[in-house]
């Protein structure tokens, strides 16, 4: 068995963290770039992350969360929230950037931001917000098995209020609505009821279909 399996196979969703202990800066930073690499549509990278720490504004958060003790118990919480829209500036903005990284303007590449200018920006918002929230989920997966790489636990949630948070971390005014949270931290092993419970997954042969 790999190294990645088995650390895939350690993690679970902890539902009870140790609020003594903090996750090392330098693993939360690889867990972040993981995260910043992780491939989107059109390489737009159409969402950010928010990494909370502030004792004061997890107290906060927490209850809009419906009271999830990991928002509090765990040294960070990322907050990962999607452009509102898609707009010329957002789509121009990561093109020039590939030109000016890449110092090479591609012919292909151009045709592509034209299309996408063409046809993003003009589309409803909503439609628009929707397709980049999708995008955070792949941003949200590298992050969680980076986090199992570095044997730090982390539970993934969509039950919280997303106006709340947005309105407590002033996302709306930067283009910006939260998507999906995850806090980091270290399971509690005497208090978490599911630490030592069998992974129960479906057997491969009911979970992937090959066709040759």
């Amino acid at each position: 068995m790999s190294e990645l399996i088995q650390k895939l196979q350690w993690r679970y969703a902890t539902k009870k963290m140790n609020p003594t202990k903090v996750v090392p800066q330098e693993k939360v930073a690889r867990i972040l770039e993981a995260a910043r690499l992780a491939p989107t549509s059109s390489g737009l990278q159409p969402f950010e992350i928010i990494v909370v720490r502030n004792k004061d504004v997890l107290e906060q958060i927490k209850p809009k969360a419906w009271g999830q003790g990991q928002i509090t118990d765990g040294s960070h919480l990322l907050v990962f929230a999607a452009w509102d829209n898609y707009t010329a500036d957002r789509i121009n903005a990561m093109y020039d950037l590939n030109n000016t990284e890449r110092k090479v303007v591609l012919e292909g590449g151009e045709s592509y931001r034209k299309m996408l200018l063409e046809t993003y920006p003009q589309r409803d918002a909503e439609i628009n917000f929707q397709h980049a929230a999708k995008q955070t989920y792949i941003g949200l997966a590298a992050a969680m098995i980076a986090a199992a790489f570095e044997e730090v636990d982390s539970t993934p949630m969509e039950g919280f209020d997303p106006n709340a948070v947005d309105e407590i971390l002033n996302l709306r005014a930067r283009g910006l609505r939260s998507v999906v949270i995850l806090p980091l931290g270290y399971r509690d092993e005497e208090k978490d009821w599911l630490v030592n419970l069998k992974k129960v997954r479906r057997p491969i042969e009911q979970f992937v279909t090959e066709v040759n």
